[in-house]
C-alpha cells in the first residue's frame, strides 16, 4: 500500500503558514496520514511567478494583520507577530530541514513558529532561535556550522526548486495525492480529500480552464483605462 502522505511547503513569514500549521497535523492524526515537511523561501517563490507579497502591498498588508487579529480571536489562541516583519527566515528554514532537525523536526518546527507568531520572538535571528530550542530541551549538534554548511544551504534551494516544479506558488501549500491547496483556508476542502469524499469535478474543471481570454490585462494599457 502506498504511503499515505501530506506534504507541507511553508515558510515562517507567513502568519497563514502557521495557522495552517495549527491545524494540519490534527487532520494527519485523524485520518492516519503522514507529514512530509517542506521548508521553501517565499520569496523565491513569488520572483519565479512574479508576484508581489501581501505585506508589500500597503492596503492588503492592512486587511492581512486585520485577518490576523480576528482569526486567533475566533480560533482562541493569542496572535503576537515577530519582532521584525518582514525578517530574514533562512536560518530558521535551514533549522527545519530534515537534515538538520532529524526526528526533532516537527517540534523544531513547532518551537520556531509558536515563538514567532504568539511570543514576538525575532525569528529571524539565529541566537534567538538556538536560545529557543534550548528552552524546548531540542539539541541540535553544531547548529552554527550547519546553518552555515553549503551542503545544506543548497537543500533548502532545492527544496524551493522542486516546490516551484511542483506548481507551489505561495504559502502555505499543502499536496495531497498531486491535488494542490493553497492557504490556511483550505481545511475542509482538505478534510473532505482525506475522507474520500472530493467533490471536485475534473470535467469542469478542465471546460473552466480552458474558456477562451476575453482580454489581456497586459494590453488593457492606460490609454484604454476610460474607455468602454
Amino acid at each position: 500500500m502506498a504511503a499515505k502522505l501530506i506534504h507541507f511547503y511553508f515558510d515562517y513569514i507567513s502568519p497563514f503558514a502557521y495557522f495552517a500549521w495549527r491545524k494540519l497535523p490534527i487532520l494527519a492524526k485523524k485520518y492516519k496520514y503522514q507529514i512530509v515537511n517542506h521548508p521553501v523561501v517565499f520569496g523565491k517563490l513569488l520572483d519565479n511567478w512574479g508576484q508581489l507579497g501581501p505585506a508589500e502591498i500597503s492596503p492588503k498588508r492592512y486587511w492581512l494583520y486585520q485577518y490576523c487579529l480576528r482569526y486567533a480571536h475566533i480560533n482562541g489562541f493569542n496572535y503576537n507577530p515577530p519582532k521584525k516583519h518582514p525578517f530574514n527566515p533562512l536560518a530558521a528554514l535551514r533549522l527545519s530541514l530534515k537534515k538538520v532537525s532529524g526526528l526533532n523536526q516537527n517540534k523544531v518546527i513547532e518551537t520556531i513558529f509558536e515563538a514567532g507568531w504568539t511570543q514576538g520572538q525575532d525569528i529571524g535571528d539565529l541566537e534567538t532561535l538556538i536560545f529557543l530550542l534550548k528552552q524546548k530541551s531540542i539539541e541540535i549538534k553544531n547548529i552554527r556550522t550547519k546553518i552555515s554548511d553549503p551542503i545544506i544551504k543548497e537543500l533548502l534551494i532545492n527544496e524551493t526548486h522542486s516546490a516551484i516544479k511542483l506548481g507551489v506558488f505561495g504559502v502555505p501549500t499543502i499536496i495531497i495525492n498531486k491535488n494542490l491547496f493553497w492557504g490556511n483556508d483550505q481545511m475542509e476542502h482538505i478534510e473532505l480529500l482525506l475522507k474520500g469524499k472530493d467533490p471536485l469535478d475534473l470535467k469542469k474543471l478542465n471546460v473552466h480552464i480552458n474558456k477562451p481570454r476575453g482580454i489581456d490585462r497586459k494590453l488593457f494599457g492606460k490609454k484604454n483605462f476610460h474607455q468602454k
